[in-house]
């Protein structure tokens, strides 16, 4: 009888693994039109008889997987004349942190300027010959994902140089209604934390420009000619796989969209360097391990937590690239078994007070480089969390301090949301 109860909680689990990572299949559910879509809808009006610099990079594609680049090169009355790249370069090929080159698009054989390594800011010589500056990059919906910080330089750029500024819109694979995590302290501003708002910032990139702009938070407080082109049919409790629209990765470790979540549960454990989070393995963020680390012992203090929506599970695993190959890595995958519920926040500093109280020989921040533990509090944007993890403070009370400090970006953030 216990057999035949453990099978069945076996499958009822499986069923529950398999009902969130399954997406809706193309043609079913609701559609959702893109800015992009909506703009060639509209006959590409707002471009017409405009030379065009266009940011974007391989997400910027239209709902029937056309590239705006594309689109907007072969658009009647529209000149596309530059293109730019942000982190990860045009095409995406580029690793996290590494600078990026000028090249010349193969395809179109226009210039491509890099955002991503000696400018970052385009410079007026840069913006020469443009008439309107338009912006359509997937985001994930997380503060230190530079693509915003990105947008929000060309957004100060095109206010110096009187040049007009356009969004395509685009969902928030995590949600419209999700907002949470630390807020950025002003001393930790920076290209990973460009804007004083949560880590999980519930908004669009439309909506955030919005804020960014009006808030008087562009580069020297100068204010663009704005124009966000909305969506149509995105509603603010979808998440990607409900809005029936192909994923293509945002960046190489985020393949898919449910990556988005692991993302914020484990990113910040990746910046300190003393463990991994399954970067370089076959499941970016999803895992939280190393060679020190007791995967039994681990899942069963997380999963005494009592965390909404996630299992962990003991696992074991050899990293391939990054960290040092050929070494098993012990520790646990995590399983999302109830989207809706779970706390991202929650989750990730329940696992980094875990592995600080359960190997305290490894001590997680004592073996981080300086350089590295820097990079951890400028990500999150604070240096309590890490404080407050040494000193045994609860991640309850973490967690209470957090939603106190959001409360004023809740009622800022309002007034800026495009959609219901």
């Amino acid at each position: 009888m216990r057999r035949i109860i453990s099978l069945l909680a076996f499958s009822a689990f499986i069923t529950a693994l398999i009902s969130i990572s399954t997406p809706t299949p193309l043609g079913a559910g609701p559609r959702v039109k893109l800015g992009i879509d909506v703009l060639r809808d509209r006959g590409f009006d707002i471009l017409k008889g405009k030379r065009v610099g266009l940011v974007t990079n391989p997400t910027g594609i239209s709902s029937d997987l056309q590239f705006t680049v594309d689109i907007l090169f072969s658009a009647p009355d529209v000149k596309l004349v530059a293109l730019f790249g942000p982190e990860h370069g045009i095409r995406g090929d580029a690793d996290a942190g590494k600078s990026v080159e000028n090249v010349v698009d193969a395809k179109t054989g226009l210039p491509v300027y890099s955002l991503y390594g000696k400018n970052r800011k385009p410079p007026r010589e840069m913006l020469a010959g443009i008439d309107i500056l338009v912006y359509d990059i997937q985001d994930i919906g997380v503060r230190s994902y530079t693509y915003i910080s990105t947008m929000g330089m060309v957004m100060a750029a095109a206010a110096e140089a009187g040049i007009p500024f356009v969004v395509l819109d685009r969902p928030d694979p995590l949600t419209g209604n999700r907002v949470e995590g630390p807020m950025l302290e002003p001393r930790f501003k920076s290209f990973v934390g460009a804007y004083p708002i949560p880590y999980v910032y519930g908004m669009t990139a439309g909506e955030l420009a919005r804020m960014i702009n009006d808030e008087g938070w562009l580069e020297n407080g100068v204010h663009c000619n704005l124009t966000v082109v909305p969506m149509e049919g995105w509603k603010r409790d979808m998440w990607w796989d409900e809005t029936n629209l192909v994923w293509v990765p945002t960046s190489p470790h985020i393949p898919r969209s449910s990556t988005t979540m692991f993302y914020v549960m484990t990113g910040m454990l990746g910046e300190l360097g003393t463990a991994n989070s399954g970067v370089g393995y076959t499941l970016p963020f999803e895992l939280v391990g190393a060679p020190w680390v007791s995967g039994t012992a681990l899942a069963r203090y997380l999963n005494t937590r009592g965390l909404a929506g996630v299992v962990f599970r003991p696992m074991w695993y050899k990293p391939f690239y990054f960290d040092t190959t050929g070494i098993t890595y012990e520790g646990v995958q995590i399983h999302v078994i109830d989207r809706d519920r779970i706390n991202l926040t929650q989750v990730q500093l329940s696992i980094l007070e875990a592995l600080y109280t359960l190997f305290p020989d490894r001590n997680i921040f004592d073996r981080a480089k300086p350089e590295r533990l820097e990079a951890f509090d400028r990500v999150l944007g604070t240096a309590e969390i890490r404080r407050d993890i040494i000193a045994h403070v609860p991640v309850e009370d973490m967690l209470s301090r957090i939603d106190q400090q959001r409360a004023l970006f809740m009622i800022k953030r309002e007034k800026y949301l495009l959609y219901e």
